[in-house]
């Protein structure tokens, strides 16, 4: 049987309307379409009318990244914050390839505004120009400057959070690794939303999503290559650029994962979830019936999207609250 002929879960009905019209804005990612894509790019969440919307102030900073190189990030807040607050470090996604760090967040603003939580978000470099290890340590670079610099910015450091879709989720769960790994900034949770995971390419559903959806696993396997070059698929491969390949994940923080049941992403993503669980980690995982990769971003008035975020929000609110 070949991948076209393989069964797979159907698309919502509601978001397949959605995806049938999406399809055709966003083609496959492949060498001759990442300038195409870099050019239309993610639209920017933070803008002026949003934070003025919601009442908050982003603040502009460079910092260090990995080798010392300049890395801007953004500090959002309410503009009434005071003392300090959970602190909430964000890592966009975008294939590991393409977005930028005001692409994201936006899904991330009750947590800000309910919780009165500090975001830092990171504009970590990207492959091809900067294969792994760049876009991962870069992100740690970056929560290490939040953590050291948390009283300034009115974070407390022993509330901080990491939380991140798709390549985010992906670099979010490598980076936490790296803060487990190197003792560094104490996590007290983990968001990975559809977080891209596992570089080999052997999972069902990714064969079971060749040609259809927002991400396939053509441009999985674009996103893959980019990033890892001539280790892509290899045993020379770490665990901070591909998190599935880790066999223990005990010392990591209590995990929330959530993808869709219709996506490139759905198996590694259940599989990490039980690995947490047979590591000790306290993880959540949701796998949302008919979601395509990225469906509560992309599609945010349907029935399935809101029901996956307010879930989530629930989430953070008990992790925070707790």
């Amino acid at each position: 049987m070949t991948a076209t002929q393989l069964s797979r879960p159907p698309f919502d009905p509601e978001l397949g309307a959605v995806l049938s019209v999406l399809a055709e804005q966003i083609p496959t990612l492949t060498t001759e379409t990442l300038p195409v894509l870099r050019e239309i790019g993610g639209p920017a969440d933070l803008t002026d009318d949003l934070l003025a919307e919601h009442g908050l102030v982003a603040i502009e900073a460079t910092i260090a990244g990995y080798q010392g190189a300049d890395m801007a990030v953004t500090v959002v807040k309410r503009a009434d914050h005071v003392g300090t607050g959970p602190g909430i470090y964000h890592i966009h996604g975008g294939g590991m390839v393409i977005g930028h760090r005001k692409m994201g967040p936006v899904g991330l603003i009750p947590w800000i505004v309910e919780q009165d939580a500090v975001l830092v978000t990171a504009e970590y470099r990207l492959a091809p120009e900067f294969p792994d290890p760049y876009p991962v340590e870069d992100c740690y670079a970056g929560l290490v400057w939040m953590a050291e610099n948390a009283a300034d910015l009115g974070v407390d450091a022993t509330r901080l959070i990491i939380a991140g879709a798709s390549a985010g989720g992906g670099l979010s769960a490598g980076t936490a690794l790296l803060a487990r790994d190197r003792r560094g900034p104490a996590l007290i949770g983990q968001v990975l939303m559809c977080p891209m995971l596992d570089d080999r390419d052997q999972t069902l559903s990714t064969h079971q999503y060749p040609d259809v959806g927002i991400w396939t696993r053509p441009s999985n396997q674009y996103g893959w290559g980019a990033l890892l070059g001539d280790r892509y698929g290899t045993d020379d491969v770490s665990i901070y650029a591909a998190p599935a390949r880790a066999t223990d994940l005990s010392g990591l923080p209590p995990t929330y994962i959530d993808c869709g049941s219709a996506e490139v992403f759905r198996d590694e993503d259940i599989a990490y979830a039980a690995l947490l669980w047979q590591s000790g980690v306290q993880a959540e995982l949701h796998v949302w019936t008919g979601g395509f990769h990225g469906f509560d971003s992309l599609a945010p008035h349907t029935a399935l999207a809101q029901a996956a975020t307010r879930t989530r929000d629930e989430w953070v609110a008990r992790l925070l609250n707790s």
